[in-house]
């Protein structure tokens, strides 16, 4: 069985990473790309869908992990009766190869080490041809199905039941080196690598990006961590950032909502931006943007709200049976049909993180901001329609408030483009858009009896999406309307202290059965706490939520209270930029400095 989620550390190399569990056994990795078929997928099933074991063989070990330093190269520290072990795993970091390095060495006394391999391309579903290559160099195996391959260079495999094994015994101070090559089936294998030299460049590579911005207290350790998780999903030649690295584990164990997060979402990765450019990181703005601007080029009309590592479009969802799924929650998904749906927020978040790319001086050249006019067109004509919403609701689409006060800042970002920055566009006709669109918020999203904006038109819902409307300026966070929307949403969707994001059971998304608290809108309170005068709830309920990270600072899409375990999608660049933001609010209410929202409202 698969370990608990937060069980999981990850590692990567900005092309792909992999789920190394507490138990020494790697259950997680698609090779090459974040999007690839699992290599191994033991995460999704068993060992028999594909795992790689490292670990003491004595049952009776106890092991202990942290990451080197602002780094994602992991060191698991195993204790046992006769000595002390420790597995350093690392996928090398600019090295342009699919690398995998478990390096074992051994601290004191002396440990017996098994090592057990099963490699399992295609999501389970392509048993490899594995032999014996000596002809590459001493203890080398093969192994090859279809168009993928790998080489296994280390200690002797013997093959057994379609897994391979290996055990060996190492004495103080002595290390030995397991690196596993992914490569294309019809070349050859590539050369060894340096596993020295590149562990040394990949560890200076981590540090030097993570020492590049100043971060205030308090949080400063989980907000580094985030920060470099965000450019872990990051894919290096891109520029798309990857929402999670994992498919399919669930929002309710045993239930059937799973989905595959290893796409990049316009809305996630303008986000995620946000984060990065306003802890300095410039170079990955530019990246961003080039990648935004390929991928959507085109009539706008054509948008999407997800697309491909490199701008790929079409992404069919389908149900794969050689995996039975996480802790047998099935279906197992590959793609996601949410790519056909429209979202009328997305030109919103899209359009606030190319102003703050504007701001910080990212300058636009000749295709960038005719571009963003083009979507204002675009949604000139269209900012009436209904959509699938923030949720990507797969029930009827309806006219949802959080959308619209997206809209309405795109529109307000578009104004500002040409009347602050001096671009060329109509600013008087966005500007009666912007208005009109307020007016029919305020109209038609706000129940005056309650006192409260709602989901959507028509209904007498809130949804934790609404905390948004403060934070880009539509309201301010002390609006009577927003507080009396922040009292809905506690009495309506907080259980056992997190936040929901919406009633699942009044059957707006089209979907069977529930979910848990979502991490990132409770990180959302966290900042209208802030900004609304109620500093000390806000750090009370950010103390618990970054009380939940696991032992490597990794957080997931939700949180089982009852279970005291992390569900769903694993790790979550949503939580993680949601964690950093509510950080910076309270940093900044923290040292007296007043909230300036993303917009002027």
């Amino acid at each position: 069985m698969p370990l608990p989620i937060e069980d999981y550390a990850v590692i990567g190399d900005c092309h792909t990473a992999a789920l190394v569990g507490r138990n020494g056994s790697i259950d997680w990795l698609c090779l090459p790309r974040f999007d690839s078929a699992s290599t191994f997928g033991a995460l999704l099933g068993t060992e028999e869908h594909g795992r790689w074991l490292v670990a003491p063989t004595d049952p009776s070990a106890t092991s202990t992990r942290q990451y080197l330093d602002d780094t994602f190269i992991l060191i698991t520290r195993w204790e046992t009766p006769t000595g002390v072990a420790e597995v350093i795993d690392a996928m090398p970091k600019g090295d342009r190869r699919a690398d995998l390095v478990r390096r074992v060495r051994c601290v004191s006394g002396s440990v017996e080490i098994r090592q057990e391999l099963a490699i399992r391309f295609g999501y389970a579903d392509a048993l490899p041809w594995m032999r014996q290559a000596p002809e590459y160099g001493q203890n080398v195996v093969i192994g090859v199905a279809g168009p993928d391959a790998v080489v296994v260079r280390g200690p002797k495999l013997q093959a057994s039941n379609h897994f391979h094994e290996s055990i060996f015994t190492l004495a103080e101070g002595e290390q030995t080196d397991i690196v596993l090559t992914w490569y294309p089936s019809h070349r050859s294998p590539p050369e060894p690598i340096d596993v020295e030299a590149c562990l040394e460049a990949t560890a200076t590579w981590w540090r030097d990006w993570a020492a590049a911005t100043e971060l205030p207290e308090p949080y400063q350790a989980e907000v580094r961590r985030s920060l470099l998780v965000l450019r872990a999903l990051t894919h290096e030649d891109t520029g798309g950032i990857v929402a999670a690295v994992t498919t399919s584990l669930p929002e309710q164990f045993g239930g059937s909502r799973n989905w595959d997060y290893r796409y990049t979402w316009i809305r996630d990765a303008s986000l995620t931006l946000a984060a990065l450019m306003l802890h300095g990181y410039e170079a990955e703005a530019g990246h961003w943007r080039r990648w935004l601007l390929r991928a959507i080029a085109g009539d706008p009309a054509d948008i999407q709200i997800m697309y491909g590592l490199s701008g790929e479009r079409h992404l069919p969802e389908y149900e794969i049976d050689s995996l039975p799924g996480y802790l047998g929650s099935s279906p197992v998904r590959v793609g996601n049909s949410a790519s056909d749906q429209y979202q009328g927020d997305i030109f919103g978040e899209l359009m606030i993180a190319l102003r703050e790319a504007r701001r910080i001086g990212v300058e636009e050249d000749e295709f960038s901001w005719p571009l963003q006019r083009a979507l204002l067109g675009f949604l000139e004509q269209n900012w009436m329609r209904p959509d699938n919403g923030i949720w990507e609701i797969r029930g009827p689409q309806v006219a949802f408030t959080h959308s619209r006060a997206m809209i309405w800042a795109a529109f307000a970002c578009g104004v500002e483009a040409v009347r602050v920055y001096g671009l060329p566009g109509d600013a008087d006709r966005w500007a009666e858009l912007r208005d009109t669109i307020r007016a029919e918020i305020e109209e038609h999203g706000y129940d005056p009896v309650r006192n409260t904006f709602v989901q959507h038109y028509g209904s007498t819902e809130v949804d934790a999406s609404l905390l948004l409307l403060s934070q880009i300026g539509f309201v301010s966070a002390t609006d009577q309307r927003m507080l009396g929307t922040v009292a809905a949403i506690e009495e309506d969707l907080l259980r056992d202290g997190l936040l929901m994001r919406y009633r699942t059971e009044s059957g707006v998304d089209g979907l069977p059965g529930g979910e848990h608290p979502f991490l990132a809108c409770s990180f959302w309170l966290v900042q209208q706490y802030a900004h609304s005068g109620r500093i000390d709830e806000g750090k009370a309920l950010m103390d618990r939520l970054v009380g939940l990270v696991n032992d490597v600072g990794l957080l997931s899409e939700e949180y089982d209270v009852a279970g005291e375990r992390q569900v769903g999608n694993f790790p979550q660049a949503f939580s993680h930029l949601a964690l950093v933001r509510a950080a910076d609010a309270i940093a900044t209410v923290s040292i007296g400095v007043t909230h300036t929202p993303v917009l002027e409202p």
